[in-house]
């Protein structure tokens, strides 16, 4: 009965200030795996605070942190968690997805000409009409301008060198793009999860 009350109310949970709403929404939780990396760093794992609250209450989570915003039920008083990491691993798949936006963090949101990061597209090292296909290692990021210079043309008939080869990524190496963008919100919290790779201050 407590349980399910939790559960099922948690979007009814008021805050300790005055206005019960007042930035909430500012309070996701990072969610880590089991093994206590992120899920994805870009786009960063986070959950919105209901969904956090559930899943502890779900048991399928754990709070690593918390912040200092508490919620209040009719029968408890909680703090929101900041931090939390799943009871269970979530195996990542080896290669990630052919996607545009997959394709952009792998050339790190640069056009492969120019190295602009503006008006971004895509771009077919070997054009289609002659014969290139429509896979990692012929589909690059280019910006509007370069690819409208190339044209039907391959790099070299366009004097356009590709400053970095094509590849088909793995979901690691993407993951490691990933640490590059950074959001605009990083909690204190969460920094210890997030840049446990970095050279630590003597």
């Amino acid at each position: 009965m407590f349980k399910a009350e939790l559960i099922e109310g948690a979007a009814r949970f008021r805050s300790s200030g005055d206005d019960p709403t007042r930035n909430l929404s500012a309070c996701p939780a990072l969610v880590l795996n089991a093994d206590y990396t992120p899920l994805s760093y870009y786009p960063l794992s986070v959950w919105p605070w209901q969904t956090a609250i559930k899943a502890v209450f779900l048991d399928r989570v754990d709070i690593v942190a918390s912040y200092d915003r508490e919620v209040h039920s009719p029968s408890l008083d909680m703090k929101i968690p900041s931090v939390i990491a799943l009871r269970q691993y979530v195996k990542q798949s080896e290669f990630p997805a052919f996607t545009r936006f997959n394709v952009f963090l792998r050339d790190r949101f640069q056009c492969q000409y120019c190295g602009s990061g503006d008006h971004l597209t895509f771009d077919h090292v070997i054009p289609r009409r002659l014969g290139g296909k429509t896979t990692w290692e012929n589909i690059i990021t280019a910006c509007a301008p370069c690819n409208m210079k190339k044209g039907g043309r391959t790099p070299k008939q366009a004097a356009m060198p590709v400053r970095m080869k094509p590849i088909r990524p793995t979901s690691w190496q993407l993951q490691q793009h990933g640490k590059l963008f950074p959001p605009n919100y990083l909690h204190e919290t969460w920094r210890d999860w997030l840049y446990w790779d970095i050279e630590l201050e003597a």
